[in-house]
């Protein structure tokens, strides 16, 4: 199972939803103070899967670094998978589980997400 962000009761905007297409995922900046001075700034994907938009945080479980190659690519080449470019591990689209790799067993953190007025949100984690 996904673990789910923390429940910060604020919601930010990531694009709209006709924007969100299969098999193109939107990566996105988390809007929120950086942990410490020259921290890295922690980001998000969304994507689409069976018709319904997914969002997690973008690091792997495994080592916390970011999971995509290049800007925008999180899936393996048959695009079945979110895929760690660093380790090759395979994740689930709709529950974000490790199903290969060093992390298997464990899972991305899973960001809450709504639409309003056609704009799709994630919850800001604390």
């Amino acid at each position: 199972m996904a673990k789910t962000a923390p429940d910060s009761g604020q919601w930010q905007t990531v694009c709209q939803q006709d924007e969100l297409q299969p098999g193109q995922p939107v990566e996105f900046r988390i809007q929120r103070p950086a942990p410490e001075p020259g921290a890295m700034p922690l980001t998000g994907f969304l994507l689409l899967h069976d018709g319904q938009p997914q969002a997690y945080v973008n690091q792997c479980p495994h080592l916390g670094i970011e999971l995509n190659w290049m800007p925008g690519k999180f899936m393996d080449a048959d695009n079945l998978f979110i895929q760690c470019s660093t380790h090759g591990a395979l994740f689930k689209p709709g529950t974000g589980e490790c199903i290969a790799g060093p992390c298997q067993g464990d899972a991305l953190t899973a960001l809450d997400l709504r639409i309003e007025s056609g704009a799709i949100q994630i919850r800001l984690p604390e």
